[in-house]
């Protein structure tokens, strides 16, 4: 370990707040509301990456720009897919919201501890902010009796184990993912990027199930194409240009030669004074 505790238990708490509150908050909007607000997340990380300790990133305005494109985008695309218009609740709402501004946090918070120390690999931020959420975990599941529950479930099958060894294994590599992604390019480009893969996997639904696209969803792909274009122009800045410009390396060698020549003719003077005392 190259971090305290101490910030792993702080990564911890964050987490596990932002896993309980997403999800608790299905229990009063639908899947497409709550979808709706998650695809928002990238534009509280850019709005957070500038208060964070040790990391204080600014972005350009065209990134900016490109946030917003990819969050409507997605938005229309998800009102497209959904058959019946998203259940908005105030619980709900501030249920997702409070989601929002964690898992803001959280990417941040992890880009700031690879940032102020560069040793820090990515299966050690993962299994200690994992190994710091059981004291969070375990004691409701006692409390609440769903430990005992499912254990005994799984006792009555089987199946389950494996179950959750696949799940635990798929979610260990898009963890060590996106913790690289975190790591390399930042906590709002790896939001893109998981918005991307929304839309990706919405896609393959499509293509899948064979069900058909509409101009709503024509309209949605057309603008998250256009926000992934603008995210990848590249930054055009002129370079600063010298108040004073050097002096040419001619003139400090003819100084040393008009050096020489002085020299070498009080020299041939001096010799000429001395003969003609002689």
């Amino acid at each position: 370990m190259v971090n305290p505790w101490k910030t792993y238990v702080k990564l911890s708490a964050v987490l596990m707040g932002s896993h309980r509150l997403t999800k608790g908050s299905l229990a009063f909007p639908n899947y497409p509301a709550q979808l709706m607000f998650k695809s928002t997340k990238i534009l509280p990380v850019m709005v957070m990456g500038a208060f964070i300790p040790g990391l204080k990133r600014k972005y350009p305005p065209h990134e900016y720009v490109s946030a917003v494109l990819l969050v409507v985008g997605l938005i229309l695309f998800t009102l497209a897919d959904a058959h019946t218009s998203p259940n908005f609740s105030v619980i709900g709402v501030l249920m997702v919201s409070g989601a929002l501004i964690m898992d803001a946090f959280l990417g941040n918070l992890q880009e700031a501890i690879f940032t102020m120390n560069p040793a820090t690999t990515q299966t050690e931020m993962l299994f200690c902010s994992t190994l710091g959420g059981m004291p969070f975990l375990i004691p409701p599941m006692l409390f609440t009796g769903e430990l005992f529950k499912a254990w005994s479930s799984c006792s009555q099958h089987p199946y389950v184990y494996g179950v959750l060894v696949f799940e635990a294994m798929a979610t260990f590599v898009g963890q060590v993912s996106v913790l690289f992604l975190i790591a390399l390019f930042g906590a709002a480009t790896t939001a893109m990027v998981t918005i991307a893969r929304k839309v990706v996997t919405l896609l393959l639904s499509y293509l899948i199930f064979t069900k058909p696209l509409t101009e709503q969803h024509g309209s949605g792909l057309l603008l998250i194409s256009m926000g992934i274009i603008l995210k990848m122009l590249p930054d055009n800045k002129s370079p600063k240009k010298r108040s004073t410009p050097p002096p040419p390396p001619m003139v400090e060698n003819e100084a040393h030669s008009e050096d020489e020549r002085f020299q070498i003719g009080s020299k041939e003077a001096e010799k000429k004074g001395c003969w003609s005392d002689s």
